[in-house]
């Protein structure tokens, strides 16, 4: 079954993970996908745990689905070699500090002359403009300057880092998306583009009501835990033997309903707990008297209670949860790959399902430029004795 982008070619110079997400996720989409990298070491990430028969798994979830080609840029030939494949393919990604590649001759405006239709995607701390453009940066950087760090967390807590390294995800996301919108502006006009995408503002960009908060009432908001700022109830409340996540949304028949089924059917008629808002306002009653509730029976009573009742509700699922989660399985969400050398491991699959084209992910990371060769011939219709020749010299 044909895959959503099959027959686009991507050359890409990502490393760490904000790049190789966003190439990542056009490769599982089917997108051929030729990851660069430095000769013999490769990219520093494959040298981050976990390692499986010494190889990095954290890299191996990142590069899944990819072909590896090798070319040491500090060489002429290799910088000539990028050129010309950047000449045959429909996207280049980058993800090195602004002017990096327009000092080697690998910009924008130096690849696109020979070809037009180009989509050129530069991920990079700050973006490629502005006072911080030139700053390094990373996931937990990002994430305190953008302003999430100051909303996360325990009320009254330090600032917290979200446990996920959404500081690189989120603008690999968003720089997936700009290269769709470019493809289907190509359709159109037959051009590329350059595309800029700075980490911090993904990241800025979804903070969502947040900064909408500060500006309607001028107060800076803060960590307030697992619940919602405008919601009420919307959080885990602790019940015998764990938590259960409850989520009223403004809907009073729903949170009389869930009065009802907690046992405490009085509680909407007090005149502090009678619309969301005065919930907002009483939180911390509120959230006493609901806990007095749900702490006198177990996790698995709650959740029955309140799904009959169809009450949105959740267990806290670790981890380790998600394997055996029937959901999870279902939607395919958890995916084996064979990767030679270190088994089968697993790693999420694409939350993309589109009807009639194949979501399976069966290709694995590529080793340090195994696939060089193939894509030099296939590509650039080069010999095996040319390319030989550039492996001697240290090109490849």
């Amino acid at each position: 079954m044909a895959k959503l982008l099959d027959g686009l070619k991507v050359l890409d110079f990502t490393w760490a993970l904000s790049g190789p997400f966003c190439t990542m996720t056009l490769a599982d989409l089917g997108a051929r996908v030729i990851k660069v990298e430095v000769p013999e070491s490769g990219e520093g990430f494959r040298r981050l745990p976990p390692f499986i028969n010494g190889q990095s798994a954290y890299f191996t979830s990142m590069n899944r689905g990819k072909q590896g080609l090798t070319l040491d840029l500090k060489h002429p030939k290799a910088i000539e070699l990028a050129k010309r494949l950047a000449a045959k393919v429909d996207i280049f990604v980058e993800n090195f500090r602004p002017g990096v590649m327009p000092r080697l001759g690998l910009g924008y405006d130096d690849l696109s002359a020979t070809n037009p239709g180009l989509i050129y995607l530069s991920v990079s701390g700050f973006g490629q403009t502005g006072p911080y453009a030139n700053r390094p940066a990373f996931d937990v950087v990002v994430q305190a300057l953008s302003g999430i760090m100051s909303i996360n967390g325990q009320e009254g807590g330090e600032p917290t880092r979200v446990g996920t390294s959404i500081g690189d995800i989120v603008p690999g996301m968003y720089g997936a998306i700009g290269i769709l919108a470019a493809l289907y502006r190509r359709t159109i006009t037959g051009k590329g583009c350059y595309i800029d995408v700075g980490m911090m503002d993904g990241l800025v960009a979804i903070i969502e009501n947040a900064v909408m908060r500060y500006w309607a009432t001028g107060e800076n908001p803060a960590p307030i835990g697992s619940r919602h700022p405008v919601i009420t109830p919307f959080q885990p409340y602790p019940t015998a033997d764990g938590y259960v996540v409850i989520a009223v949304v403004n809907n009073e028949l729903l949170w009389r309903r869930l009065c009802r089924v907690l046992g405490v059917p009085e509680l909407p008629d007090r005149p502090e707990f009678a619309t969301n808002d005065l919930r907002n306002q009483h939180v911390h009653a509120l959230n006493e008297a609901l806990s007095a509730q749900t702490r006198g029976k177990s996790t698995t009573h709650w959740m029955k209670a309140l799904q009959e009742a169809d009450i949105p509700c959740a267990t806290v699922n670790t981890v380790a949860d998600l394997f055996k989660d029937p959901q999870v399985q279902a939607r395919n969400m958890l995916v084996e790959i064979e990767q030679p050398g270190m088994g089968r491991p697993v790693m999420p699959g694409t939350p993309i399902k589109a009807r009639g084209y194949d979501d399976a992910i069966t290709r694995p990371a590529p080793g340090i430029g195994e696939h060089t060769d193939l894509i030099l011939s296939d590509l650039l219709g080069m010999s095996e004795e040319e390319v030989s020749a550039l492996h001697v010299e240290g090109v490849l």
